[in-house]
């Protein structure tokens, strides 16, 4: 019988990515299979577990391509739905001269917002060790109610719920919905990773403090603040341990983030513990393999093709 490791639930698109200007400023763009929930499961693929996508996409050029990359990186397709009447979603990054990005998005709709609960394969949740998702299926119904629906199903069979709002303010109606909707998620997750950003956004603290106040006001297992090129910084309730991460040449932090998620996920799974019973030691085993594939993925564009190898994981680790 087919069982998975992680299950994600949310959108899969299309990131266009900068590679250069033109002479008058114009940025020359570069597609990449994106979608923060693919590319965490794009991570856990790479490091050989077993994963499956939960969404939609447009039955269009874009829609297939996404299909046949998530099968070519040895995720199982089979909860993807085909949308006729709406596009897959493009987000547009542009990037500084550090490579941090700001984002445009075409998705009025977009097919991931379209996605129904009673599309919902649940015997792929049944399945399941973890189910992950993101604040970017909250943002429209019927997204929303799919995802909400999906995460309690899963919570009664009791299952492992990870988050990572992903936090993108072009796609929220209004901040407070949006903080509104992210702390519904906090409040059902038992691990979860935000950026600095996004913890001093949702419990109104510096990101130093978030890991803290994630474990105190939401009962979260295993929280986890990254913090960029400056490491991460993680907690349960035996410890917490802040992880620098290593110098590397970086042309493109798209993606860093779920990577650090999907491969902190990876290790999580291979230590066999629940969240709260890892030890400070293995926090710090934890921290120290996501902020190096997460590090290692910024010297590659893109965000879904760009995890590193397990073996150079693991010699970056022993330098």
């Amino acid at each position: 019988m087919q069982t998975y490791d992680v299950v994600a639930i949310g959108e899969l698109l299309i990131d266009f990515a900068q590679r250069g200007v033109d002479k008058s400023g114009y940025p020359t763009l570069a597609a990449q299979p994106g979608g923060a929930p693919g590319n965490v499961l794009a991570a856990l693929a790479g490091l050989d577990k077993t994963t499956a996508f939960l969404g939609r996409v447009g039955d269009d050029a874009f829609g297939s391509l996404l299909l046949q990359t998530l099968a070519g990186l040895g995720i199982d397709t089979r909860g993807v739905r085909r949308d006729p009447t709406a596009f897959t979603t493009m987000a547009f990054v542009t990037l500084d001269d550090h490579g941090e990005r700001s984002f445009s998005f075409a998705r009025k709709p977009g097919a991931d917002t379209r996605l129904r609960f009673e599309e919902i394969d649940l015997d792929m949740v049944d399945k399941a060790k973890i189910l992950h998702f993101g604040a970017l299926s909250l943002t429209d119904e019927p997204a929303r109610t799919a995802t909400k629906k999906t995460v309690e199903y899963a919570l009664s069979r009791n299952k492992l719920i990870s988050f990572d709002p992903n936090f993108r303010a072009p796609l929220w109606r209004d901040r407070q919905e949006a903080i509104a909707q992210m702390q519904w998620g906090l409040s059902r997750a038992r691990i979860v990773k935000l950026s600095g950003e996004e913890a001093e956004l949702l419990l109104a603290c510096p990101p130093e403090e978030g890991t803290e106040r994630l474990l105190r006001d939401y009962g979260v297992g295993l929280a986890m603040v990254t913090l960029g090129s400056r490491g991460a910084i993680l907690q349960n309730p035996n410890g917490r341990v802040t992880v620098a991460a290593p110098t590397v040449e970086s042309v493109d932090t798209t993606g860093a983030g779920d990577i650090f998620t999907g491969s902190a996920l990876a290790a999580l799974l291979e230590l066999d513990r629940s969240p709260e019973e890892l030890t400070r030691k293995e926090l710090l085993r934890v921290g120290r393999f996501a902020v190096t594939a997460a590090s290692l993925s910024t010297q590659n564009p893109g965000g879904m093709r760009s995890m590193p190898a397990r073996e150079q994981i693991q010699a970056m680790l022993t330098e």
